[in-house]
């Protein structure tokens, strides 16, 4: 289980990767509020007759989905205005700092002190993310601290997903938190942006994609995922977006791809392939106690 969980994650970071592109197009037309809100209500909308009948949504599980709902809100809502401000580059790297935040936020909430291989793979991984998204040359833009932030409720995210998503059936869990992400996000763009900007063909091709792909999809594989991989390991897996956003950007819309930025995509594979190797002890099995099926 723990196996397929990791290839879904993987599988996870190519959505989201290549769905990067959709942001973009949004940052164009300058709309976040109104862009996430539309998104996550329609992709919470098409995952509602996906969900087993028979499920009954407790108590503890609106509280966990509003809980989930709003850190998103907050993480989409960063980055997405963040876009506004400052390169694309740049918000690929800072967003992918989650994978650095995700550890030490387990430590902070849970005391768990993080593994020592996935604090070499998180140094990596950063490593990686940096040269992959400014080729090693970074200039500060007024939205940077915007994609800090977001990336700090990214991996709080990661985080509740982790610990609490995995107690309740996911598609609900995952329809549930989307719809309050949404929801909010909509409201605050009601009274910020012109709704009118909706109606324009680009934009409504990009909410539809990201809707039904990137967030249908995608977050609903994450919520299921990451019941079954430490919140550490999913976000290292998961930081492979840069990677594939760096691919799509090359493939579809024909941009240049330098040979720094190969060698970051290569850093952070590395970075993703060791945070693995402590499921193993050195007479090659699987150490249970490292696994979350074994805790």
């Amino acid at each position: 289980m723990r196996l397929k969980a990791d290839l879904l994650l993987f599988m996870v970071a190519i959505i989201w990767g290549t769905g990067f592109i959709t942001q973009g197009v949004a940052a164009r037309y300058e709309v976040a509020y109104l862009f996430n809100g539309v998104s996550f209500i329609l992709a919470s909308l098409i995952l509602i007759p996906f969900i087993p009948r028979g499920t009954k949504v407790t108590g503890e599980q609106w509280k966990w989905m509003i809980i989930a709902g709003v850190i998103l809100c907050f993480a989409t809502a960063f980055q997405q205005v963040g876009l506004f401000f400052t390169k694309v580059a740049n918000a690929g790297f800072l967003t992918s700092l989650y994978v650095v935040f995700t550890p030490f936020l387990l430590w902070l909430t849970f005391r768990e002190k993080p593994h020592w291989v996935d604090l070499l793979a998180i140094m990596l991984a950063s490593v990686g993310a940096f040269f992959l998204s400014t080729a090693g040359r970074f200039e500060v833009q007024k939205g940077d601290a915007l994609e800090v932030i977001g990336s700090l409720f990214w991996g709080l995210h990661f985080v509740v997903l982790g610990k609490f998503a995995s107690r309740f059936e996911s598609v609900s869990f995952a329809a549930g938190h989307f719809f309050i992400s949404g929801f909010i996000n909509f409201v605050v763009g009601l009274f910020v942006e012109d709704i009118s900007i909706l109606t324009a063909l680009p934009l409504l091709g990009a909410i539809l994609y990201r809707a039904s792909i990137s967030i249908g999809i995608g977050y609903t594989l994450q919520v299921w995922g990451q019941k079954h991989t430490p919140p550490t390991d999913a976000a290292l897996i998961l930081g492979l977006e840069a990677v594939f956003a760096v691919i799509a950007g090359w493939i579809i819309l024909d941009q240049t791809l330098l040979s720094i930025q190969i060698f970051g995509c290569v850093v952070i594979f590395v970075a993703v392939s060791l945070s693995q190797f402590k499921e193993w002890n050195l007479r090659g099995k699987i150490v249970r106690s490292h696994l979350v099926e074994g805790r």
